[in-house]
């Protein structure tokens, strides 16, 4: 116990080829992992700008308040 054995070689020597063998299998992954990310963002953002655009159409137009809109509160004569 204690010692090294001829599994423990073997799965350290794998890990050692899947992170620096190869052309960067790692820095592959990790690549496409940005991009998925950068992706996602880049939809979202076109659902918010879409969102807003259809929220900016069906806007009532702004105009003065009438005075049927004023408020029904007594005023205080003091």
């Amino acid at each position: 116990m204690g010692g090294l054995s001829i599994w423990h070689l073997l799965i350290l020597a794998g890990v050692v080829l899947v992170v620096f063998g190869g052309r960067g299998k790692v820095s592959d992954l990790m690549g496409d992992f940005g991009k998925g990310i950068k992706s996602f963002k880049q939809g979202m953002s076109e659902d918010e700008t879409k969102k807003d655009a259809s929220m900016a159409d069906s806007a009532p137009p702004l105009s003065a308040p009438t005075p049927d809109m004023a408020p029904k509160t007594p005023i205080n004569q003091g």
